[in-house]
């Protein structure tokens, strides 16, 4: 039987792949699970269609990063970072750190994970650094890794410490404020409880009143 797979199946066909198969595999597994369906002509034209429309927007996206190679071909990226001797950085330049300076002068999002330098970089200077954009397109940008000064780094560390000390205190403000509410659902909770408790002595007391008024009738109504 000639089947269309819909999606991949491990160790047997990708997704668009027309394939023969056993019919009792084909009619007990790939069409229950919506794997794969019968090659009908219908069919057939369906998966050119779609075929075409994949390979007009793969040319699309193609087309896109080859103009953002471009641009990033021409940039620079300047990262200072703290240096000891010999040019030897502390840790390392990571991709994240690239990729943000990226989105910062270009407005464009690259994934991290996308950069890929051949080694990682520790050392002050100049490094090309290829990006993969798509399977077939792939950049290459610039990155210039210089030494902070110490007054640049006495400043960060003091941004650094200052945004530590508001993070702390949104997070006291926050359990503050988780603190005090739990407190008036508490008190709510128990104002609720008092007053129901109040109203059922009332509604029992009210009972018992009344049972009292119509005893003295019921006696003598028995003499």
């Amino acid at each position: 039987m000639e089947v269309i797979f819909l999606q991949d199946v491990p160790n047997v066909a990708s997704a668009g792949d027309v394939k023969t198969v056993a019919n009792g595999y084909a009619r007990n597994f790939l069409f229950p699970k919506k794997l794969a369906a019968l090659a009908t002509p219908a069919e057939l034209q369906k998966l050119e269609s779609r075929r075409q429309a994949d390979a007009h927007r793969q040319a699309g996206l193609e087309q896109e990063a080859e103009a953002l190679a471009q641009v990033l071909g021409d940039l620079t990226i300047a990262l200072k970072v703290r240096a000891g001797a010999k040019d030897r950085i502390y840790g390392s330049v990571t991709t994240a750190a690239i990729a943000k300076e990226i989105k910062r002068l270009t407005g464009h999002e690259i994934d991290k994970h996308d950069i890929e330098p051949e080694e990682p970089i520790r050392e002050l200077g100049s490094h090309q650094v290829p990006i993969r954009l798509t399977k077939n397109v792939t950049a290459n940008v610039n990155v210039l890794v210089e030494a902070k000064e110490e007054k640049e780094e006495e400043k960060e560390d003091k941004e650094k410490k200052k945004e530590d000390k508001k993070d702390k205190e949104d997070k006291k403000d926050k359990e503050d404020k988780k603190d005090k509410k739990d407190k008036k659902d508490k008190k709510d909770k128990k104002d609720k409880k008092d007053k129901e408790d109040k109203k059922d002595k009332k509604d029992k007391k009210d009972k018992e009143d009344k049972e009292e008024e119509e005893k003295p009738e019921e006696e003598e109504e028995e003499g």
